[in-house]
């Protein structure tokens, strides 16, 4: 099973890990893509005003162009490490264990706008980029990404993709209708769709199964470790969609 997962605007500064190494990340495939995207925010940077204007960002988020311009020599850290906020908080996976934590290296892919889906523990810079952005050089992030990006993960064969993305990532790699996947979508009992408690729910579903490492290879096993679990995953009236029924 492979696990993908959004990545958050927030992000832990510093780290101790030698600089972004293209070669080293997973989905090689998309090596050239990664290097225009960061080439093309490097660049950017270089002028502060069109990168604030063009990355949208207010006066007081501004400081975050830094990151950009030493995109491909800052320190980098696990992938899982970097980015904070409410997903990643929940699932907390620097208190995981050592085996946990491979479980995650071997089975979890973190969606970012300029490198694309990177491994868990991959070492990545911070940075300050999203979907939704269109750089200077570059074909709308949308179309830079997303047939190569559904080919690299057609090319890994994964027997199944449990995909925790937000709608805007997963139009950066749609996943290929010929790998058996399943989209998550959180709700209430009663069906009404969550915000806050959508990211929580996402980071401690993936906390549980690192902390578990079941080897999971199609939809039916996730369900029987889910029930073993006591999380409630039940089908949508959306073709290839699962409910992770929470609490209101």
């Amino acid at each position: 099973m492979k696990i993908l997962l959004p990545p958050s605007e927030t992000k832990r500064p510093g780290g101790a890990g030698a600089p972004l190494d293209l070669d080293r990340l997973v989905l090689p495939a998309l090596r050239d893509r990664r290097r225009a995207v960061a080439d093309a925010l490097v660049e950017l940077a270089g002028d502060p005003t069109l990168a604030q204007r063009v990355l949208k960002l207010s006066d007081k988020q501004a400081g975050d162009i830094a990151h950009n311009r030493e995109l491909l020599t800052a320190p980098t850290m696990p992938a899982v490490d970097r980015y904070t906020g409410v997903l990643y908080d929940a699932l907390d996976a620097t208190s995981l264990s050592s085996a946990s934590r491979r479980w995650l290296a071997g089975h979890v892919w973190i969606h970012s706008a300029p490198l694309g889906p990177v491994g868990a523990l991959d070492g990545i810079p911070a940075y300050r980029l999203a979907a939704g952005t269109s750089l200077p050089g570059i074909p709308p992030l949308r179309r830079h990404w997303a047939e190569a990006t559904s080919a690299a993960i057609a090319s890994e064969e994964p027997d199944f993709v449990l995909d925790l993305r937000s709608e805007a990532y997963v139009a950066l790699g749609p996943i290929p209708a010929d790998v058996d996947s399943s989209y998550v979508r959180v709700v209430t009992e009663h069906g009404k769709a969550l915000n806050h408690f959508n990211k929580k729910s996402k980071g401690m579903l993936v906390r549980a199964l690192a902390e578990d490492r079941p080897r999971i290879a199609s939809l039916r096993a996730l369900r029987t470790w889910a029930e073993s679990r006591g999380v409630v995953l039940r089908d949508s009236s959306e073709r290839a969609t699962l409910e992770l029924v929470v609490a209101e």
